[in-house]
């Protein structure tokens, strides 16, 4: 029973944390406000986490659900990532606030190093493309570059592109940097 209590308690922090650094961004957000948030007091998020950095790093746990590509045909395997990573910008914040913290936090930007580096090159590495880290690397500046400007950044004519267009846009060039020459 404590123990599922202890779950509980810790769940709400996570989705305290999740909201506050969302909405207010790593800098602004308190233990305290977090605290309030999830309706505890601020000592507990300290016991459960031990600090705001701690509790940063576990908040923006992020899987991207990268999809098997060795199956995608070379020619598609460009329009199925950015789709795929379109989808999950859309769907969950946590990578937005990544983002968002990341130009400022080095422990946030550590976060989006780790998140890219480890699911990324791995699923490069299975397609047997030479240089996967880099490959990843490049594919990192399209698809961090398009979130900042559509989700943080919000530039008019980035953000009105639809889901469709955004594709077509993007899915050459991720094409090139996973299957072209890098010379």
């Amino acid at each position: 029973m404590a123990e599922r209590k202890s779950e509980r308690t810790r769940a709400a922090i996570l989705t305290a944390a999740r909201e506050r650094f969302g909405a207010d961004g790593y800098e602004r957000a308190t233990v305290r406000s977090i605290a309030a948030d999830a309706a505890i007091d601020p000592a507990m998020v300290i016991r459960y986490f031990g600090s705001k950095e701690k509790l940063f790093a576990e908040a923006a746990e992020f899987d991207i659900r990268l999809p098997d590509l060795s199956d995608v045909p070379a020619a598609d395997v460009g329009t199925t990532l950015v789709r795929h990573l379109f989808v999950r910008w859309e769907s969950d914040d946590t990578l937005r606030v990544l983002l968002r913290t990341a130009a400022t936090n080095e422990t946030a930007a550590e976060r989006m190093r780790t998140v890219f580096a480890s699911q990324l090159a791995p699923t490069l590495s299975r397609l047997a493309v030479d240089q996967p880290e880099l490959r990843a690397g490049l594919v990192a500046t399209q698809a961090l570059g398009f979130a900042l400007c559509r989700y943080i950044l919000q530039f008019p004519p980035v953000t009105a592109l639809s889901a469709d267009e955004a594709v077509a846009i993007l899915a050459p060039t991720i094409t090139h940097y996973l299957t072209g020459p890098l010379s």
